[in-house]
């Protein structure tokens, strides 16, 4: 009789002691646990706000970063150019430091820009800039070295594929103040004048020997359709810079928020070579 209880209170103890054991693993791997979307600061933007994002997974390590505008965003807006352009600067949280990114730019184009041919629409252009905001805002025509800058081409590897600059007599007549050099895709073959049917492209970036940014356009007009857009993005063959970069770009309306989010996911981690 008292070897029976002996044996059945070691069996509880040691009941208790598994609990115990398996709750603090549970424990521990909630700790452990870093996913998650974080948010930048958020700038007003019309009647409503706009902010950068980054999602992490449990490992902490980044799946997807973005800009997500509030619904009252897209009304308010300028209805003429002004100048300077209307502008915002938009910092990712601190959670987007592996990624190759640094900020994004937004620009608010009431009454589209050039080439007007394919894009005079009102829209919104978003370069999401992996060179830093003083680099950026120093590609200025009073640079002495600004043409040369501009003529200054990536190697055809770090550059994804199709996208070339539009042809033109000049190419530093093409360089964008704060921008730099864009590249369209030449395999896309309803980019002509007159004809096309411009909702969203997606436009990359080059200056000085690098490749620089990765900019959606998306006009208004498209996004109050309430668009649920993904596709994927060409790759370069090589990258300049070792970091988390996207391979799939989307536009979709939150269903319980109601904002607009501009995401480029997928993201993969590169080695610089």
């Amino acid at each position: 009789m008292h070897t029976h209880r002996l044996r059945r209170g070691t069996g509880l103890a040691l009941a208790a002691c598994t609990t115990l054991f398996l709750s603090a693993c549970s424990g521990e791997n909630a700790a452990s646990d870093k996913s998650g979307t974080f948010f930048g600061p958020s700038q007003n933007l019309g009647n409503g706000t706009v902010k950068t994002y980054t999602t992490l997974d449990s490992g902490g390590n980044p799946t997807e970063v973005g800009v997500r505008m509030t619904a009252g965003a897209l009304n308010g807006l300028p209805e003429t150019t002004t100048d300077p352009p209307h502008t915002l600067m938009l910092a990712f949280p601190d959670q987007a430091a592996a990624t190759a990114f640094d900020h994004v730019m937004l620009n608010w184009n009431p009454q589209g820009h050039v080439p007007v041919a394919l894009f005079a629409d009102p829209h919104f252009d978003m370069h999401f800039d992996m060179a830093d905001m003083a680099t950026m805002q120093a590609i200025n025509p009073t640079d002495p070295n600004f043409a040369t800058k501009a003529e200054h081409a990536p190697e055809a590897r770090y550059v994804p594929q199709d996208y070339i600059v539009p042809p033109e007599p000049a190419v530093a007549a093409q360089a964008v103040p704060g921008m730099g050099m864009h590249l369209i895709d030449s395999s896309d073959a309803s980019l002509v004048p007159g004809s096309y049917n411009f909702e969203q492209i997606l436009i990359n970036g080059t200056w000085d020997g690098r490749y620089t940014f990765i900019e959606p356009m998306v006009t208004r007009e498209w996004l109050q359709t309430n668009p649920n857009s993904r596709q994927e993005l060409k790759q370069p063959q090589a990258f300049q810079k070792t970091g988390y970069y996207p391979t799939s770009y989307g536009v979709h309306v939150d269903e319980q928020t109601k904002d607009y989010v501009i995401s480029l996911a997928g993201l993969t981690m590169r080695t610089a070579s």
